[in-house]
């Protein structure tokens, strides 16, 4: 065992190696093959190349050097991108800290069987007047780069519970095929954590109709890895224990509490006012509500017209929204 794996606890060591392919004798000949790349790609700025960042880019990839390097190369090249949205990326930014305080993202104490971290997210709690989706966003960013930190999560990744209990139509209809694809693309194509799971829970009919628009740009892996629960929660529970879980989701502990993870994060700043305004953020949401670029266009206009909310013409049964889509590998 290296030193860069140090942190690693006998199960997951064992783990890394099985599953992931992560052999000590050569960890760092491959950090040195990614980092060899960085040459072939003058146009970004890679700002961190330390092996201990290099390497949890090569578990979340299952230490396939190429697909590790493309995956670096997207994490910075998406911030290039989004430059406004990576300003002031702090606890203590007022839409971020807005959203913190709200349970964006809400983190669970207990790790699942697997032991992966558990985000929660209430989406009714959404707070429209005081905070974009962007603000929300860059919460979720911040919270998985202070999480990511631990090598133990590195390996074991991460599980995610929406709640969209009492989520309107009108919260919805902001969901913008632009600022969805800009999440996907942040939290899919371009930050270095394993995904095990993605529950939806108490979707109603638009949430559906919102899934079918960012369908066609979702990998394969990760629609393997949604499901579907609706309103039964037993379902959930198969994969996810009721032990660990709050009341709300049918689990047997109290109630959420939605600053817990903020508190975290904030510490003596979490009872301070932030002084906040959805217009006063630099990064213009007019051109994340503009609709997607003609060759987006025409990957997602015979699936669902973006910006548009389409009741079907027939709702599925309750027995094929139990089902996820597709079984978890």
């Amino acid at each position: 065992m290296t030193h860069l794996q140090a942190g690693l606890s006998p199960e997951t060591l064992e783990k890394a190696k099985v599953e992931l392919k992560e052999n000590p004798d050569t960890l760092h000949q491959d950090i040195q093959e990614v980092r060899d790349m960085i040459i072939t790609r003058p146009d970004i700025g890679f700002l961190r190349t330390d092996d201990a960042f290099i390497l949890r880019f090569l578990r979340a990839r299952k230490f396939n050097h190429f697909e590790a390097f493309r995956l670096l190369a997207q994490y910075f090249e998406y911030r290039q991108q989004n430059l406004d949205m990576f300003k002031n990326l702090k606890p203590t930014d007022p839409g971020i800290k807005q959203a913190l305080k709200d349970g964006f993202p809400g983190v669970l104490s207990n790790l699942d069987r697997y032991g992966r971290k558990i985000l929660v997210l209430f989406a009714a709690n959404w707070d429209q007047s005081r905070y974009t989706f962007v603000d929300i966003l860059r919460a979720i960013l911040l919270s998985l780069e202070a999480m990511i930190e631990d090598p133990e999560l590195q390996v074991n990744g991460f599980v995610l519970i929406i709640d969209w209990s009492n989520f309107t139509f009108k919260q919805a209809s902001k969901l913008t095929p632009s600022m969805l694809r800009l999440a996907i693309e942040g939290l899919q194509d371009s930050f270095p954590a394993r995904f095990g799971g993605i529950h939806f829970v108490n979707q109603p009919w638009y949430i559906h109709a919102l899934y079918t628009v960012i369908r066609p740009f979702l990998k394969d892996k990760t629609r393997k890895r949604i499901f579907m629960h609706g309103n039964n929660l037993n379902s959930l529970h198969q994969l996810i224990h009721p032990e660990i879980l709050p009341s709300e989701l049918g689990g047997m502990l109290p109630p959420y509490d939605m600053g817990t993870w903020a508190r975290t994060l904030l510490d003596h700043a979490y009872d301070e006012e932030p002084e906040y305004s959805p217009e006063s953020y630099t990064l213009s949401v007019k051109d994340l509500e503009k609709d997607l670029s003609p060759k987006t266009m025409k990957r997602s206009q015979s699936v669902v017209e973006p910006g548009v909310l389409k009741r079907p013409e027939k709702v599925k049964s309750e027995e094929e929204n139990l089902q996820p889509l597709l079984s978890l590998d």
